[in-house]
Order: structure tokens, then C-alpha cells, then sequence
């Protein structure tokens, strides 16, 4: 079985709670039993996850060496060069290691997404812009690391593709098991 799930914000990757924490689990989502995460993403971060009681998918859908690509939508702080796209797609160097290219663009117009409860800060004098990067890995806080390196913290994150098989209409909090044919699009 293959499920999708519209994580929401403040959710953890998991479904036993961390002494102490904050964060609600997937345990909270009524999911099937037996499933487990493929992956994961950060309690602070939205978007598409897949979960399966399949043994092995985790590996063959995100050994970098597989390749394949997942699709994150990133509300950064201000609006990046030219040049520091360039880098980001490129790859960056981070403290333990440089990232593997990836494709990076400007999201104009910014795309219409739930509203975050609770909502991202704002300030009067800082604009932000939306960018989609488009990765083969996917390191412990990749993402959000590498728009700091460039000087464009996140402000939001969510994942929107893996593979060929996209977010779609999924509301936040939402899950349904995936057909044959959505399937074949998650390993595309």
C-alpha cells in the first residue's frame, strides 16, 4: 500500500511523540497500521508525504543515486538575484558538505497554497518571494539551509512533487491511498 499525505505544519515525521515535544505525530491522522514514512520532513515543514508498509521503497525512492526529483515550493525572505539562483542551482557548499545541483526558479505569481496556522512572520519592510527547487537528495534540513547560504532564509516550506505525482488538491491534514497509475508516477 502507498498513501499520500498533506502533512500539515507542527507535525513530526513519526508517529511516537519525543519526550517533551511541542509537535503533534502522524499518529493523530488515523492512518492505516503498519505504515511508516518514506523520508521525512521537518516538523516545520508542509507538504506531500508518502508513507507505505511495503519494506524497501524508502531506499529505491531516495538513494540520491535513484534520482528522484521531488519538487519543494520555498517562501524566502526578499527576492534573490539572478546570480544567486544560479548558485543555488549549482550547488552549495554548507558546513559538511555542497549540495548536488538542482533545478531552481522564481514562483511569479506566487502560488495559492492553505494558509499556515499558525501563520509565517511578516515584516512591513521585507519583501518575500516563492521559489521552486527541484532536488535529488535530501540531507537533514537541505532545503532551508541552502536558501540561508544565499542569504534568503525560509519563511515556508512545502513539498508539492515526488516523482511525477504531485500535491494536488489534497487538503492539509488529508490522506488517500494512491492507484496503480499514481504509483508508477511517485517512481517516474
Amino acid at each position: 500500500m502507498l498513501l499520500a499525505l498533506h502533512k500539515p505544519y507542527g507535525v513530526l515525521s513519526q508517529f511516537t511523540p519525543e519526550p517533551g515535544s511541542r509537535w503533534r505525530t502522524l499518529a493523530d491522522f488515523k492512518l492505516p497500521s503498519q505504515v511508516y514514512a518514506l523520508g521525512r520532513l521537518d516538523a516545520d515543514s508542509e507538504g506531500l508525504l508518502l508513507l507505505s508498509d511495503e519494506p524497501g521503497l524508502n531506499s529505491r525512492l531516495l538513494d540520491p543515486d535513484a534520482a528522484h526529483r521531488r519538487e519543494y515550493w520555498v517562501q524566502v525572505e526578499r527576492i534573490p538575484t539572478a546570480a544567486a539562483l544560479v548558485q543555488l542551482a549549482r550547488g552549495v557548499k554548507l558546513s559538511d558538505y555542497t549540495t548536488r545541483p538542482c533545478v531552481v526558479r522564481r514562483l511569479d505569481p506566487a502560488p495559492e497554497v492553505p494558509p499556515r496556522d499558525p501563520p509565517i512572520r511578516s515584516r512591513k519592510n521585507v519583501t518575500d518571494c516563492w521559489l521552486s527547487l527541484e532536488l535529488i537528495e535530501g540531507k537533514n534540513r537541505q532545503v532551508r539551509r541552502m536558501t540561508a547560504a544565499i542569504g534568503h532564509p525560509t519563511l515556508r516550506l512545502r513539498r508539492v512533487r515526488i516523482g511525477r505525482f504531485e500535491l494536488g488538491g489534497l487538503a492539509p491534514g488529508e490522506w488517500r491511498e494512491l492507484s496503480a497509475t499514481e504509483r508508477a508516477a511517485v517512481f517516474a
